[in-house]
């Protein structure tokens, strides 16, 4: 969505007002006894494929490797000594904790963070050697922060937002103050990543004050696009699902106050999907070999996908490379999506008659290509279908040849490349095809925590079977299942009242053409 920017002189009295209360705020902020002045860094390699140049604002080398930190800093510095000596508490599941554990540890200042029970281990030990105290409550970010603020007041103790605070977007607006000091060449795009808002309202302010023709982008993971639904809506509206690939920005309701900011001075949001952003966290690892998370890099996808769609712009683009918080395990992952996100791999799904020499027409169609992946399963006695990943050269104009090409050959083809079956589950799974009565095929997101499949079979009609079940660890706070069970159709009502009372994300996934090719019933 676009919105019409109009000129310096013809800023409205709220804009006006906005400058005149934080800038002096803003430029006054003092947090160099703890917070780094962060580079500002080239990044050749994709300036050199999309056109532009392209520098990158590090916030992921800050000591808790990510931005959180100067918000918490700014923050608690506001507060009276009175006010510290009450103590601090904050709800998180992951850098906003750890950004605060260090300002509090840094000022001596008792601190209790309170972790949803999904929280990876590696994310609650970092807050505990900071020195705060965790308490571990819910399953998700919501319900963490309803406990802290009943403990807030239960204890007295003051409760430092993540986002929606005014001292907490001034932290973050050093960001851009430093950019600007550090870079001498104009910068005409500037792309903010946007979970609550806090980081894009303080450096929106920073940059339309002093660059009033700078071009303000915010960027969303499409999964939760909290802020675009506030700006279609004109106002915070709360999302009834979102995703959480890239956790350091699953917010279900932008902040009040950031929607007032970044409704005034943004030019314009855009949204990038999960492939997009791991193949941005690849873009980085390639230009610079840091190791960035999925929530880190949103500015930079959302910078890719800008200029992708606009071949021939010139100038000058950054963006905010905001954590580097990523589990491990998370890597395997974020590499396979980032093939498909690039266009480097395309994912089809292949029918072959059952008959000899079919295997070698179809390899002899294929070609030279390279080969990434290769599953191939009997479906009865005419016809076999092949799970095959291709390496691409040429992007979406080699897939589609590709494609052209097996028709002309006779190999009936499905595009699986955008099938979030297909890629999170299918190309993982054995045991083939069965006939099977009455199957539901259901997408799951259950909280990685003790006892979350345990509740879910308890929840669980007697009579119902689980006939497919496939589950993968992404090393994120949720674990993705598939999942197919036998349930009668008159049992329809009491099927979809049991999903519902789960609270689980879940997406239905009859007819899905990688279950019909490849598990469903032959």
């Amino acid at each position: 969505m676009t919105r019409t920017k109009t000129a310096w002189e013809g800023r409205s009295e709220a804009s006006r007002s906005l400058f005149e209360h934080y800038m002096p705020r803003i430029m006054q902020c003092r947090m160099e006894d703890l917070v780094l002045q962060t580079p500002v860094q080239e990044m050749p390699s994709l300036a050199e494929r999309l056109g532009v140049r392209v520098l990158v604002k590090r916030e992921d080398l800050q000591p808790v490797f990510s931005f959180k930190l100067r918000g918490a800093y700014a923050k608690l510095q506001s507060l009276s000594e009175e006010d510290l000596q009450r103590g601090i508490i904050c709800a998180s599941a992951g850098n906003h904790a750890q950004g605060v554990a260090m300002a509090a540890n840094h000022l001596g200042v008792d601190t209790l963070v309170v972790m949803p029970a999904i929280t990876p281990d590696i994310k609650i030990n970092a807050v505990k050697k900071l020195g705060a105290r965790v308490v571990i409550h819910g399953d998700d970010f919501d319900t963490a922060c309803e406990k802290a603020l009943q403990m807030a007041e239960e204890e007295g103790r003051v409760f430092v937002h993540p986002y929606d605070d005014p001292d907490v977007i001034v932290g973050q607006a050093t960001i851009a103050l430093e950019m600007f000091r550090q870079n001498r060449v104009p910068v005409d795009y500037l792309f903010l990543p946007i979970g609550g808002g806090g980081l894009a309202a303080g450096m929106a302010l920073v940059s339309r004050y002093l660059h009033p023709e700078i071009k303000l982008i915010g960027v969303e993971a499409e999964e939760s696009a909290s802020m675009k639904a506030a700006f279609d809506a004109g106002e915070p509206v709360t999302l009834e699902e979102i995703g959480h690939f890239a956790e350091g920005v699953a917010v279900k309701r932008t902040g009040d106050l950031t929607f007032s900011i970044c409704s005034g001075l943004l030019d314009e949001i855009i949204t990038v999907d999960n492939d997009e952003i791991c193949a941005a966290v690849q873009d980085v690892y390639e230009d610079s070999r840091a190791i960035a998370e999925p929530a880190g890099v949103l500015a930079i996808a959302g910078l890719k996908r800008f200029f992708m769609d606009r071949p021939g712009a010139t100038g000058t683009a950054a963006a905010v490379l905001s954590g580097a918080n990523v589990n491990f395990a998370r890597l395997r992952h974020i590499a396979e999506r980032a093939a498909v996100g690039e266009d480097q791999e395309a994912l089809f799904g292949v029918t072959i008659p059952e008959r000899p020499g079919s295997f070698l027409d179809f390899c002899e169609t294929v070609g030279m290509r390279g080969i990434t992946e290769f599953n191939y399963r009997i479906a009865d006695k005419s016809e076999a279908h092949i799970f095959v990943g291709i390496a691409l050269r040429n992007g979406e104009s080699e897939k589609n040849e590709i494609i052209r090409e097996l028709a002309e050959h006779g190999f009936p083809v499905e595009d699986l490349s955008s099938n979030a079956m297909a890629r999170l589950h299918i190309r993982h799974m054995v045991g083939g095809r069965a006939d099977v009565k009455n199957e539901r095929i259901l997408r799951f997101q259950f909280p990685e925590r003790p006892g979350a499949l345990l509740q879910f079979l308890r929840g669980m009609k007697s009579d119902w079977n689980i006939s497919l079940f496939h589950y993968r660890n992404y090393g994120s706070e949720y674990g993705r299942i598939l999942m197919g069970i036998q349930v009668p159709a008159d049992d329809d009502d009491r099927f979809r009242q049991f999903l519902e009372n789960t609270g689980y994300g879940y997406t239905c996934e009859e007819g899905n053409p990688a279950y019909n090719m490849f598990v469903g019933s032959s």
